[in-house]
């Protein structure tokens, strides 16, 4: 199976804008075989905290929201499951999961919220996110939730023998993060992970892209560019 890692640089609050360009992107890993397309943590939105939980109505999507339905029919089109980054009531940080029919396999909210997305109101989820694509069971992480390696052996423990994480690493600081902690992950859990990464601004940080996947030993399978938005694929 051929998984596929997406960055790009969101247009902040432009929900419309975002999911043409994460359409365009699932369109070329399909076209590149992928089975399975991964986006960055908030990219529906845009890594835009205070602007999200100062106008929930118009920027928290629920599965069915009519705004995310070009993405939904490029997943018809390709064969293509999509896990999708957005800003859910409560406000929660989600990742919404599309099969190959457009419809909802699973969502995930957040367990591990960071002080700063507390401060601006985001309450943490209870409950683990998985789902399967071509046989292969997947657990799912979003940012933080990567730091906590009981998370991902509790997916393991599971069943789950790939993980994703979408997330947001700076450059400030967060290539080096990046670089210790999803190496040893994949090491640690003896499965392959994958981190799709904002690229160029997002809210008050600059993503550092290098979206991957590491192998289950810890070494590097693919990695997208530093400064440009793109795919990290890999066949596992």
């Amino acid at each position: 199976m051929i998984i596929a890692a997406a960055q790009f640089t969101a247009r902040p609050l432009d929900i419309e804008a975002n999911v043409a360009t994460m359409t365009g992107l699932l369109t070329e890993a399909a076209g590149r075989g992928a089975s399975l397309v991964v986006f960055p943590e908030l990219a529906v939105s845009g890594y835009e905290l205070a602007a999200i939980a100062a106008d929930p109505d118009r920027l928290t999507l629920e599965p069915d929201d009519a705004r995310l339905r070009p993405l939904r029919a490029a997943c018809r089109e390709t064969g293509v499951t999509a896990v999708v980054n957005c800003a859910g009531r409560g406000p929660v940080i989600s990742s919404l999961v599309y099969g190959p029919d457009g419809e909802l396999l699973t969502r995930y909210d957040k367990q591990c919220v960071t002080p700063t997305e507390q401060s601006a109101c985001f309450v943490a989820g209870t409950g683990d996110g998985r789902f399967t694509v071509d046989g292969v069971r997947v657990g799912l992480l979003i940012c933080f939730d990567a730091h906590f390696p009981e998370l991902t052996a509790r997916a393991v423990a599971d069943g789950c023998s790939l993980v994703v994480a979408s997330s947001l690493y700076g450059r400030s600081g967060g290539v080096e993060e990046r670089a210790e902690i999803f190496p040893a992950l994949a090491k640690g859990s003896g499965v392959p992970v994958l981190l799709a990464n904002h690229v160029g601004p997002a809210g008050g940080y600059t993503g550092c892209g290098l979206s991957a996947v590491w192998a289950p030993d810890g070494s590097l399978l693919a990695e997208a560019p530093e400064d440009a938005a793109g795919l990290a694929l890999a066949e596992i």
